[in-house]
């Protein structure tokens, strides 16, 4: 792991089309900027690791088993809304 050193407005490169820029450090929050092309996907990793789990947790459903269920779904009618 390469560990960089910089401060607000200061920038670092990624091969010759990502940059980041240090915006702001407030605490033990750092707000960054990120300039890639439109082809580069940039996320943040719980969203990507999110997105893995929700994944595997569906792996083994088939299409017919979700199409039964979104039927199901659609079928029942909404619970009445009580009055605060």
């Amino acid at each position: 792991m390469l560990v960089i050193r910089r401060r607000p407005g200061e920038t670092l490169l990624v091969g010759d089309d990502i940059e980041i820029e240090v915006l702001e450090i407030a605490g033990s929050q750092v707000k960054l900027g990120i300039r890639a092309p439109k082809r580069v996907l940039v996320l943040r990793k719980e969203i990507k690791i999110t997105g893995q789990e929700n994944v595997a947790a569906a792996g083994g459903k088939s299409g017919a088993a979700l199409n039964s269920l979104l039927a199901t779904l659609k079928k029942r009618e909404p619970s009445p809304i009580s009055p605060l």
